[in-house]
């Protein structure tokens, strides 16, 4: 659909209270028709009237012109021609004002009148037209003739253009409701198209939200940790050569560590393109985020790490140098994949953290086995002044990242620096 109704009114607007050029052009015709047959007729009524034959011309051209209103002023129209039918002239005026009034949006209690009316003038008139002309001899028939005659002539002139008036006024007005349905079914598509493409834009931002933290979390530890045995290796390379020979093993270890999980991530995403890359052309923009939800859950099914494997993160750190005690608390048992990772990711980035801003400080990591939730906590004290600095760059988004992830779940997150000078990430994440 290219164009509403109004618009295509507006575009081909004609004078006056003419819609349409075409229309002005069509009732200026009948206009003219009727005058002059109203003038015609005007002549015979002259002379039975005794006026002279311009003044009868002259008011059967006025009378047969009011035509020219009929779309403006109907009901003027139909009361001329009721109002000239004793003068045996407007029968065109007559049947088109009729018309005209039934196709209008009028009261059908005025269009009954006025029908009425003038059914009632034409049967009066012919019948008595009918009569002179039987007692003049111009007409030998029996006198059953005279009603028949008026009752035709009325109902001939009177019910065709009332019938026909109401069909084209009924079918004028289906095709508007039609026209203002389509505008507003275009309408309401154009809105669900735009809601499609808000969802849509929402999912992706999502996705790219979730890869962006699930890369921060993979590598961003493993490669710091990878920076603190460097700067260690680098400080006893000289001094202690087997201890040197540990850290770089260690570096390597890490190394592998970090690609291996990168590869296994950029695997899943891999995958999940490859399905639907032959059918990425004729995808619906409304099945855009179911795609990008589907991606996603996809990646959070797959295998990750889990609680059972804090304890050797734990040891990785302390291998590289920082003092950190862990304990547990409760009965240690298994929890949904999901809280189980999300357990796992914020143990790792609050150690991170520490071995960023807070080198040499010692560190407790706490975990807390409850009824129906699980809590961690990371807590460590101010650094040493003389402990050495890695210098590893900081892009401020892991806080975000722990408390996106938490939030997801159901979870509380809490950070902040401790009164003692340290800093403390707490957690709590529902059982289920």
């Amino acid at each position: 659909m290219t164009a509403t109704g109004e618009d295509h009114v507006t575009a081909r607007g004609g004078p006056w209270w003419w819609a349409r050029r075409r229309s002005a052009v069509f009732d200026v015709s009948l206009a003219v028709a009727s005058a002059l047959e109203c003038g015609f007729e005007g002549i015979p009524f002259a002379r039975d009237a005794g006026i002279p034959v311009a003044a009868g011309v002259v008011f059967g051209l006025l009378a047969g012109s009011v035509l020219l209103v009929r779309r403006r002023w109907p009901i003027a129209v139909v009361l001329v021609s009721i109002a000239i039918t004793p003068a045996e002239m407007g029968f065109l005026m007559g049947v088109v004002g009729l018309y005209t009034l039934a196709a209008c949006e009028v009261p059908r209690r005025i269009l009954a009148s006025l029908a009425g009316m003038s059914l009632l003038g034409t049967l009066i008139v012919t019948f008595v037209k009918t009569r002179q002309d039987m007692s003049r001899g111009d007409l030998d028939i029996g006198d059953w003739f005279v009603p028949f005659a008026a009752i035709t002539m009325s109902v001939g002139f009177t019910a065709p253009p009332v019938l026909l008036g109401l069909y084209v006024g009924a079918r004028r007005r289906l095709m508007e409701s039609l026209r203002e349905r389509a505008d507003d079914l275009e309408r309401e598509l154009q809105l669900l198209a735009e809601r499609a493409e808000e969802r849509a834009e929402w999912a992706r931002n999502e996705e790219r939200t979730r890869i962006a933290r699930e890369m921060h979390d993979v590598v961003a530890h493993r490669v710091s940790l990878m920076v603190v045995h460097a700067a260690a290796l680098q400080a006893v390379a000289r001094k202690d050569p087997e201890k040197a020979v540990k850290n770089a093993a260690l570096v390597g270890d890490m190394g592998r560590q970090a690609l291996t999980e990168l590869r296994e991530m950029l695997g899943v995403l891999r995958s999940g393109g490859d399905e639907r890359r032959e059918r990425a052309a004729s995808v619906p923009l409304a099945a855009v985020g179911a795609a990008a939800a589907a991606a996603a859950s996809r990646a959070a099914d797959d295998e990750g790490p889990c609680l059972a494997e804090i304890e050797e993160l734990v040891g990785q750190s302390a291998a590289a140098g920082m003092v950190v005690d862990l304990s547990v608390e409760g009965d240690e048992r298994s929890y949904a994949p999901e809280v189980e990772q999300t357990a796992y990711r914020v143990v790792q980035e609050a150690l991170t953290n520490v071995h960023k801003h807070a080198a040499g400080a010692k560190t407790y990591v706490r975990l807390a086995h409850r009824v129906s939730e699980i809590a961690m906590q990371v807590e460590n004290e101010p650094p040493e002044a003389a402990a050495s600095s890695a210098r590893l760059p900081s892009g401020g988004n892991g806080l975000v990242g722990m408390k996106e992830r938490v939030s997801a779940l159901g979870g509380v997150f809490v950070s902040g620096p401790t009164d003692a000078g340290g800093f403390r990430v707490s957690a709590v994440l529902p059982a289920s």
